[in-house]
């Protein structure tokens, strides 16, 4: 039993989806994938797939096994690559990131870094919740805010001014708070994925603020302040330019806190192939030349 060839075929049906596709890709017929999941099944004695005449999904077993059967095939392929003295970053890449920054900075660098490393497949996964690396197989993740987690490795690429805003409409109806304590009598978006909670804090002061409501999502703070639902206190590249041109306009200005760090993470565990540090470096590039993003520390990297 040729293992490798099995763990190669497991991980690649993950990836595409299809068993298909994966024979398509092999030179071999479908039949063949199947027999060699089966046993690779057989030879784990448990079951690392459930399948449908729809989808496939992943066990709990499935998941574990297939993050660590591509960290050895990310081993091997380096290994190879280096013996060959090829540095050409290759292979499939998972990448999470956040909604609103995920849309409005990182997909538009997706044709450039795919034009620069064509031998690349990048799986970018936007969305707000919070995402495990190791148990769902995603290499890097680009995160905002203070980092918690002292299993992953953090690089930093970039420092989010805080600002606090309110749409034109929302402050035609109510006085402009002039000092923290004051948004206490106004109605605030409330972003429920803060580690913060309902504490906002400024410059050496917390204020504890309220409001009729809260989501939890960047887009649905960004629709709520321009609805004129109330104030919000998020990251400055989320009102870009709704404050340009003048539809919402920034608050408390010299009571504004600390900015908010942007951060790839990754498993500390784990060898970060090639292609990853390709992409955290095209990234912090991009992001060093946005003013928005202060990118100014985009070369240290961590332990959290």
């Amino acid at each position: 039993m040729d293992r490798f060839l099995l763990m190669h075929s497991f991980a690649r049906v993950v990836e595409t989806g299809s068993f298909s596709a994966v024979a398509r890709e092999m030179g071999t017929g479908q039949p063949n994938i199947s027999r060699h999941i089966a046993a690779l099944e057989r030879h784990l004695g448990t079951r690392l797939l459930h399948r449908s005449t729809r989808k496939l999904t992943l066990t709990p077993e499935g998941e574990r096994y297939y993050s660590q059967t591509r960290s050895v095939i990310d081993a091997i392929t380096e290994a190879e690559s280096t013996a060959r003295g090829n540095d050409v970053p290759r292979g499939l890449l998972r990448v999470a990131c956040p909604t609103v920054l995920g849309r409005s900075h990182i997909l538009p660098q997706m044709k450039a870094i795919l034009a620069r490393f064509p031998e690349m497949e990048i799986d970018l996964q936007i969305g707000d919740r919070y995402i495990d690396l190791v148990e769902e197989g995603v290499d890097l993740a680009i995160r905002v805010g203070s980092l918690k987690d002292s299993s992953l490795t953090a690089r930093r690429i970039g420092a989010a001014e805080r600002l606090c805003v309110a749409s034109r409409e929302y402050l035609a109806a109510h006085s402009a708070p002039i000092n923290p304590k004051d948004l206490q009598n106004h109605n605030c978006i409330l972003y429920t994925l803060s580690s913060a909670g309902s504490t906002w804090s400024f410059r050496g002061l917390d204020v504890d603020v309220r409001g009729s409501f809260r989501v939890n999502t960047p887009d649905g703070i960004r629709s709520a302040v321009l609805d004129g639902i109330g104030i919000a206190y998020a990251p400055g590249w989320l009102f870009e330019d709704v404050l340009a041109d003048g539809r919402a306009h920034s608050l408390l200005v010299e009571h504004h806190g600390p900015p908010v760090p942007i951060h790839f993470v990754y498993a500390a565990n784990r060898m970060l192939p090639r292609r990853a540090r390709a992409f955290m470096d095209f990234i912090a590039e991009a992001f060093a030349k946005d003013p928005a993003l202060n990118a100014h520390t985009g070369a240290i990297e961590k332990g959290r």
